[in-house]
């Protein structure tokens, strides 16, 4: 009897042991993978990195590392549903991910839903009150609800925690241009573009807020590098479609309104800013189209 016990206990030693085992290389594969997957992500390989992140949650379905991974690497690809659904399950599985928290902030932002995005933010910032991130993303989520003097103070505080973030410069050149603050706002994006010089809002913002002042060649020369580092934005071409018209430029303006709804069909400000150049060109037909679809 003494002897079966021992050959029991035994096995379960050698069972628990193969388990550990297996555990651990699971573990260590799906860390394999992560690293992989993070190289092909600075090569700009996405769609590689997607698929070793998928290996990295096949084999460990609990890493919330390989969860936000993959959220991020949907995120870059314009997946913006599927990188939700990531960054649920990552602060699912560990709900003190503060970047999970942001990036799912954003996407909230950019779908247009502020009340949730402005609620993920302030769970970033009762993780880390020295966040200047979350700050300024919060900042950008009340600029697009219309709470400015919110957003301001936000964006305020952002700057405060970190001099160099680039990306509250920017976004604060666009609140001043909104409240009408032109001057300031063309100072705040010369400082985020000297901390950027690929910030592309930074150059469009700086953009509208020189032709407010009255330099239009200024601010065309700072939509078309706004264009150049992110042609797909449909509002880059509209705003320097109306700097064209500001000059005179009728035929210019309508080649960059034209493009704009291509990439943008619901942008109302391309249609009537259209329908201006049409008005001007003397085709009121076309002129009404534009203003109707605006």
């Amino acid at each position: 009897m003494r002897s079966q016990r021992t050959i029991l206990g035994f096995s379960l030693l050698l069972f628990a042991a193969a388990v550990a085992q297996a555990q651990t290389s699971r573990a260590a594969s799906a860390a394999s993978y992560l690293e992989r997957g993070a190289s092909w992500m600075k090569k700009g390989e996405i769609d590689r990195a997607i698929a070793d992140y998928d290996l990295a949650i096949a084999f460990d379905s609990q890493s919330s590392v390989a969860r936000y991974n993959r959220g991020v690497a949907r995120q870059s690809k314009g997946d913006l549903r599927g990188a939700l659904e990531d960054f649920n399950e990552a602060i699912k599985l560990n709900p003190r991910y503060l970047d999970a928290y942001i990036n799912r902030g954003k996407i909230h932002s950019d779908l247009g839903a502020s009340d949730a995005a402005v609620k993920d933010f302030n769970q970033a910032i009762a993780i880390n009150p020295g966040d200047s991130r979350a700050f300024n993303n919060r900042a950008a989520a009340r600029q697009r609800a219309g709470d400015l003097g919110a957003a301001l103070a936000d964006v305020n505080e952002a700057i405060r925690l970190d001099r160099r973030n680039a990306e509250a410069w920017g976004n604060r050149c666009g609140l001043r241009y909104r409240r009408g603050e032109y001057m300031e706002a063309v100072a705040d994006c010369d400082l985020a573009l000297k901390l950027d010089a690929r910030n592309a809002y930074a150059w469009n913002n700086r953009g509208l807020a020189r032709q407010e002042t009255g330099d239009l060649n200024g601010a065309l020369a700072d939509f078309d590098r706004a264009i150049a580092i992110a042609p797909r934005l449909a509002d880059y071409y509209s705003n320097r479609g109306r700097a064209h018209l500001a000059q005179g430029a009728v035929d210019r303006a309508l080649g960059d309104l034209n493009h704009a709804p291509t990439l943008d069909t619901k942008l109302a400000e391309a249609w009537s800013n259209r329908g201006v150049v049409w008005f001007a060109k003397g085709d009121l037909r076309r002129a009404i189209e534009d203003y109707d679809q605006a």
